[in-house]
């Protein structure tokens, strides 16, 4: 059964659509419904992307099969403009449809990548052809939405900085292996020191693979520090067994993260050479006022451990934001701010506001209604969405933010992962009107933050007891009612004189 053509006014629907599947009766609402729906764009293409096939449909007509490897996905691009194709909607599966996205978007096309969940096809029609025909029909209607999509630059700088991540994620695990040869040997060096990478702790690894095995020398090769407050735990911690398979476990593990070490240095470089090219030629310096001279006095905050080691990443990441600072926020330094930029660009126009930008980070709180019936959905963090919740964990021992008393008092009525969301979301929508809008931040303080809070309590309190008919009085000022009346009346001692 056919509906009519995809350029008309007709939905295409029911040209892949087999009638056994649904009853009369339904088939016939569906027609009635579908035939209102009006085409917006006749040649608007739905890609089915796989990791060896490409199925291509155009408004819903008949698909198309191209392979995967070069040559065909450039013959797939010729043929769109052929058809004079100006958007494509396909659907984000895997990496697959990433190199097939690059070429298309370098062609000219318009390029949108949906999320499956939101283009479902009815049950029992769940097969490529079908799927490519779906979306070139949904696509044509009109009826798609587009997720983010980073420009190209910053795909580039993107795919650079989680390589990196997974480097420091693998080095990490060796640090752990490392550590657990120390513990088959019941060498408990790594318990009494804070950092087994660190420059102790790594002159006396090497020591020990080196065949030192007295516990005073070893010591002498700590941080003085270790030495003046840790001597006596640190000589207690290196006495154990020496095996010689678990000295040869540790040495492995050793290697290992210093080659991962390496890889990290070769990274720094590419993400260097990738902002500079973002930056653009340095701007000509211009007179600073007395006000940014302060600003700059401060100086970037320092930078975590495992920040990338490149010069003057600051002015790097400001020039490339336009003069923006994001390290103005308290919770976020620069190598924080620059895996925001990795994933989320510099220009945040993209989301409408700000709701929107937190929503997408999956900081929201999700909402699902029924009817009348209301409920929650959770939302899953992206790595955005969990690059704010890691900056909203290192203020919750600040003590003079005003974010970190926030925390603090949400963490008390809610517990902490609750009050870490809470912050990342308060933090992702500072970060968008800084990068959006280029507000300043003012850090306000500790102190003010509690004040304005018990005076908001102080106002609530008062609107709920006039509410009720009462009236809201503090101690101190029964306290002074008191004193003044007591001082006002006469003395019995004087009066009966």
């Amino acid at each position: 059964m056919l509906y009519g053509d995809a350029a008309g006014a007709v939905f295409p629907l029911g040209r892949f659509v087999p009638v056994t599947t649904v009853g009369h009766r339904a088939l016939a609402v569906i027609d009635a419904l579908m035939r209102t729906l009006s085409v917006i764009n006749p040649k608007a293409a739905g890609i089915d992307v796989g990791s060896e096939k490409l199925f291509v449909s155009i408004a819903g007509d008949e698909p198309v099969v191209f392979g995967t490897v070069t040559e065909e996905v450039y013959r797939l691009r010729d043929f769109l403009k052929q058809e004079g194709v100006t958007t494509v909607a396909m659907e984000a599966t895997g990496v697959y449809w990433l190199y097939a996205y690059a070429v298309l978007e370098a062609a000219g096309l318009e390029v949108i990548v949906v999320n499956g969940r939101y283009v479902r096809n009815l049950p029992g029609r769940k097969t490529d052809m079908s799927d490519c025909q779906w979306l070139a029909t949904l696509h044509a209607h009109g009826l798609l939405r587009g997720g983010f999509v980073p420009p190209a630059e910053i795909r580039r700088l993107q795919d650079y900085q989680r390589l990196r991540a997974d480097h420091i994620s693998e080095a990490a695990s060796q640090v752990q292996k490392m550590q657990q040869a120390l513990e088959r040997m019941n060498i408990k060096f790594h318990d009494v020191i804070s950092d087994l990478t660190g420059v102790s702790g790594m002159k006396v690894i090497k020591a020990i693979l080196a065949g030192e095995r007295q516990p005073e020398r070893l010591l002498e090769l700590c941080d003085k520090q270790i030495q003046k407050n840790k001597s006596e735990r640190v000589l207690k911690s290196l006495y154990g067994v020496w095996a010689p398979e678990h000295l040869f476990a540790l040495g492995q593990a050793l290697s290992v993260w210093e080659f991962y070490q390496k890889l990290l240095a070769q990274c720094d470089r590419q993400i260097e050479a990738v902002l500079k090219d973002l930056a653009g030629p340095p701007p000509a310096s211009a007179p600073s006022s007395p006000e940014s001279g302060e600003t700059k006095a401060k100086g970037p905050k320092p930078p975590g451990k495992n920040a990338p080691q490149i010069d003057d990443l600051h002015a790097l990441l400001v020039q490339i934001c336009g003069g923006r600072d994001a390290t103005s926020l308290p919770g976020v330094a620069d190598y924080l701010w620059l895996q925001l930029v990795a994933e989320t660009g510099t220009d945040l126009s993209a989301w409408a506001t700000e709701k929107h930008f937190v929503a997408w980070c999956g900081l929201a709180p999700g909402t699902k209604q029924s009817g009348k019936r209301k409920g929650s959905v959770r939302r899953q963090c992206n790595r955005a969405g969990r690059l704010f919740s890691a900056g909203a964990r290192s203020l919750v021992q600040s003590v003079d933010k005003g974010l970190g008393g926030f925390v603090r008092r949400i963490s008390r009525r809610k517990g902490g992962l609750v009050a870490i969301k809470a912050l990342a979301r308060k933090l992702a929508g500072l970060y968008y009107r800084v990068l959006r809008y280029g507000l300043e931040y003012a850090e306000r303080g500790l102190r003010e933050y509690e004040q304005k809070y018990e005076e908001s309590q102080r106002r609530l309190l008062a609107k709920l007891a006039a509410k009720h008919g009462f009236q809201l009085v503090s101690q101190q000022a029964l306290a002074l009612k008191a004193a003044i009346s007591q001082a006002a009346s006469p003395n019995p001692s004087q009066s009966h004189a």
